[in-house]
């Protein structure tokens, strides 16, 4: 029995940067063997054991076959004469193929570290072509690592562009398709995902809502960078800048969709694009079946993005109707991550990252001024329309917010 550590610790240990998790693969051993040293099975299609101690995952070498379409039509085969080299071959990047055996040597059949040094995201071979997750995996990587200037190699982004002519991505189920997108959006520079899956036109089949945002112009004097879709890979960005969580993230992604189905004669202008945005995003949610805090956020952002940029010219009235609608006394810190995807909207634009935002203040500032209400005490005086004076309450508060910030 042989064991190495393999895959993202090895090449985050050469990269220099903090190992969350290691993961070993073990040449030369049965299943039977793991179990008799203490290993506990826990793999449901090839076997993994974790470490009786630490827990740690430690897989038997294996090697796979593809006998049907997605990520799922694999068959995997392990044998203790299955060879490390074999193991590594089946991995996706040269970067996540390189191992470390228990003495410190690395083994590195495929050239990984000198493609760290290169700053390259290369496949291991024609077996790339075999699973489309790595389509997005390669994309991915290429967020992670672009403050470091890594980029996919020319080689590897055209295998991927042939992946998709083929069809390929077409075969992802939503939830890996989801899964790879969230992971993506939290990476360094998530700009840079979506910049791989458009060169290879995967971007197309599964997001065609924001591909279509690119090439399609925005007013100049609002909007210096012009473009619609660089706009918003600059919101997503800044957001990304400020470690904003995957719901806000995803509100960037999706606040300005609609202005993808603006009809040409109206641009630079994007009449309705707010509600037509909503839209797209519940569509993208309902097919990739997105988690409900980032649909909700993300629904909010596209709907109420304008109306909070021009939050003073707002009447009590409808500052009240998008307190409301936002839900924002009942779910304050949601509510907060709101005003900062719209703050996201307004600083990812050219010129404008370190321009302040005074809606910011406002909107919390409002928000606190609802909170200060006693409602209790307006429901005990108003028992035969709570609902009505509850309402009458909060706008004749948010008049007086108004007219106070006014005369100030």
């Amino acid at each position: 029995m042989r064991i190495y550590a393999v895959g993202g610790s090895v090449r985050d240990e050469l990269l220099g940067l903090p190992v969350q998790d290691r993961d070993y693969v073990v040449v030369g051993a049965t299943p039977e063997q793991m179990v008799e040293a203490g290993y506990r099975p826990v793999g449901a299609d090839f076997p993994v054991f974790l470490h009786p101690q630490t827990h740690e995952e430690y897989a038997l070498a294996r090697t796979e076959r593809k006998t049907a379409p997605g990520y799922r039509g694999f068959v995997f085969h392990t044998s203790p004469d299955v060879t490390l080299e074999e193991d590594l071959r089946r991995r996706d990047l040269t970067i996540n193929a390189i191992a470390r055996d228990t003495e410190g040597n690395l083994i590195d059949p495929y050239g990984g570290a000198a493609d760290l040094k290169q700053g390259l995201l290369r496949h291991v071979g024609e077996s790339f072509t075999e699973d489309p997750v790595r389509i997005l995996r390669a994309a991915r990587f290429a967020a992670r690592f672009a403050n470091r200037g890594f980029r996919i190699a020319p080689g590897t982004l055209l295998m991927m562009k042939a992946m998709v002519d083929a069809g390929d991505v077409d075969h992802l189920v939503p939830e890996r398709v989801w899964q790879e997108l969230s992971r993506g959006l939290m990476e360094a520079v998530p700009s840079k995902m979506f910049e791989g899956l458009r060169a290879c036109g995967a971007l197309a089949h599964l997001l065609p809502e924001v591909d279509r945002l690119f090439g399609v112009p925005q007013s100049a004097k609002s909007h210096p960078e012009i473009d619609t879709g660089v706009h918003v890979m600059m919101v997503l960005d800044y957001a990304a800048s400020r470690n904003h969580p995957l719901p806000i993230r995803f509100a960037a992604l999706g606040h300005d969709l609609g202005k993808g189905i603006t009809p040409r004669q109206s641009w630079p202008r994007h009449p309705g694009h707010e509600e037509s945005s909503v839209q797209l995003v519940q569509g993208i949610c309902d097919r990739l079946r997105v988690p409900g805090d980032c649909r909700d956020l993300a629904r909010m952002a596209a709907r109420w993005h304008g109306e909070v940029h021009a939050a003073s010219r707002l009447t009590a009235e409808k500052l009240l109707a998008i307190m409301d609608a936002t839900d924002a006394l009942r779910r304050p810190a949601r509510f907060a991550d709101f005003i900062e995807a719209c703050a996201c909207d307004h600083h990812g634009r050219l010129g404008f990252a370190n321009v302040p935002y005074p809606p910011r203040e406002f909107f919390l500032a409002a928000l606190s001024a609802l909170q200060a209400l006693n409602f209790s005490d307006i429901a005990q005086s108003n028992p035969n329309d709570i609902a009505g004076a509850i309402d009458r309450a909060k706008f004749e508060q948010l008049q007086r917010f108004i007219e106070e910030r006014n005369t100030a």
